[in-house]
């Protein structure tokens, strides 16, 4: 039986009440749908359920045990069930389990990021003023994030600016010609990272940016894959390690926050997985109805089965945070995105929407006509900053109100005898606010929504943690590699027709 099946129950009941009747009808709930965990508030108010059905929905996470399903996983039990394997990305951040395993892996992450230490101080003694960091996926997504979002708080090294870091993930030759075209190979090094350093972009460009340097001294790795990384011309000294245990898009705590290191220095790399160690331990211990983790992800699935919403929002308002959107459409939707359980039969329902989004107010000004007045509801995450730091109080006001008022528009609505001016409202909303955005509390906004995408794969009865659904595209490229050079053909009738095309116009 479909432990999620009582769902639709709750959502018929609702169906005729709008989310601002909810709210008139219960005003208290302004205050305990909310949650404070440290230095990161969350406020499910304007969700489109009552106290019945969200007491359903936790009903149903007691049923399913997501405390002793999130336990397990930071145990180091196998949880990747298809691959065999555990998912300790939160060993890289803290002591999160008593456990065998994950004291092992959080021995060998400390050891790693010693040696971590050791090269950020060489680099930061040298004469290297910028950094390229070459890798895709989740060996760029959350290093650029932090990076892009953080870049003010590095400060100083040696009396000098810290290195520059950018990034290079596009397999697209401009990806690289642009980074490189802005600087100096006599003062630039270079890290490759990748898993297996068998990804063919990472591969690519890594080769572009070697013969660049003309020095392959100032190059380094961070893999699984000594003998691939020591065949590229890295050495073992400026190698350092990831884990099978860490999947590609969890890994930003290892050996893959190099950059961010490097950028922000190695205080405040720690700081970030401090941050994320304290979202560990209070997913890891809270009671599920004062469990972040768990409302969250609990929400996620209530919008998704009950209201059907086929695609989620997430809107920071902070421009620091515009890279939020791409990293959690990798972190949400390559974790869910599967259709058969962990036994291989059907999902018998849907599973994973479609994440996506940009920051405010720019975004504002583009898709939120349809966000407001579009055929169909989109529930949104809304992230805010209460403290800025800049000095331009009058923008931060303004962007804070602008922040209030759209959460507001869209759960109320607004009526109209013009239906061109109506606003049906009854969109859902959740707000996450942090007080300041700095390493620590974007630590705990990451972890907080790792956690989530994890429970949810629990309600769904799906792996998080493989992603076999990415690998078909990439073996039928490699497959047509030697067609595009005029060596064979392709066996699909349009790609036949593509690659005349292509040989053509070339």
């Amino acid at each position: 039986m479909n432990p999620l099946a009582g769902l639709d129950a709750h959502a018929q009941r609702l169906a005729g009440t709008s989310l601002a009747a909810m709210i008139k009808a219960d005003p208290a709930r302004a205050r305990d749908f909310s949650l404070r965990i440290g230095s990161l508030y969350a406020n499910f108010a304007r969700q489109r359920y009552d106290r019945v059905a969200l007491d359903g929905l936790f009903a149903i996470g007691e049923h399913l045990d997501l405390a002793g399903a999130m336990r397990r996983q930071l145990d180091g039990d196998i949880v990747n069930p298809t691959e065999g394997r555990a998912a300790l990305h939160t060993a890289l951040r803290g002591q999160t389990s008593s456990s065998q395993a994950a004291g092992d892996a959080h021995t060998q992450a400390l050891a790693a990021r010693e040696r971590m230490r050791d090269l950020v101080a060489a680099l930061e003694a040298s004469d290297v003023t910028d950094i390229v960091s070459i890798g895709i996926g989740g060996s760029d997504l959350g290093p650029r994030l932090v990076v892009d979002a953080l870049a003010l708080t590095g400060g100083r090294v040696n009396g000098r600016a810290r290195p520059r870091v950018h990034f290079i993930s596009n397999v697209d030759g401009n990806a690289a010609q642009r980074v490189l075209a802005l600087l100096d190979p006599a003062r630039t090094a270079a890290i490759v990272i990748s898993k297996t350093f068998g990804t063919q972009e990472t591969l690519l460009n890594g080769g572009i940016v070697r013969q660049w340097l003309g020095d392959d001294s100032r190059l380094y790795a961070v893999s699984t894959n000594a003998q691939r990384v020591a065949e590229f011309g890295i050495p073992s000294e400026r190698m350092l390690p990831m884990w099978d245990w860490v999947g590609g898009r969890y890994s930003l705590w290892s050996a893959v926050g190099f950059p961010v290191a490097l950028a922000l220095g190695m205080d405040q790399f720690e700081a970030l997985l401090a941050g994320a160690a304290e979202m560990d331990a209070h997913a890891s211990t809270a009671p599920l109805r004062q469990n972040l983790a768990a409302w969250h992800a609990l929400t996620a699935v209530w919008n998704r089965n009950a209201l059907q919403a086929a695609t989620q929002a997430v809107l920071p308002y902070d421009e620091r945070l515009k890279l939020l959107p791409n990293y959690l459409q990798q972190l949400v939707m390559e974790s869910l995105g599967k259709s058969v359980h962990l036994d291989g039969c059907d999902v018998a329902t849907d599973t994973v929407p479609v994440w996506w989004g940009g920051a405010g107010t720019d975004t504002q000004h583009s898709f939120f006509q349809a966000l407001h007045q579009g055929s169909q509801v989109v529930p949104a995450d809304f992230i805010g900053v209460l403290q800025a730091d800049h000095a331009h109080a009058a923008n931060h006001e303004a962007l804070l109100a602008n922040l209030l008022a759209q959460t507001e528009a869209l759960a109320n609505g607004q009526g109209s005898d013009d239906p061109h001016h109506r606003y049906a409202g009854n969109r859902p909303s959740t707000l996450l606010l942090l007080d300041a955005l700095t390493p620590n509390s974007l630590g705990m906004l990451l972890a907080l929504y790792e956690h989530s995408v994890y429970l949810q794969s629990v309600l769904w009865g799906i792996n998080a943690f493989d992603q076999f659904g990415v690998e078909l595209g990439k073996q039928v490229a490699s497959r047509l590699l030697p067609a595009l050079r005029g060596e064979g053909e392709a066996d699909d009738v349009v790609t036949r027709e593509l690659l005349r095309e292509f040989r053509a116009r070339r």
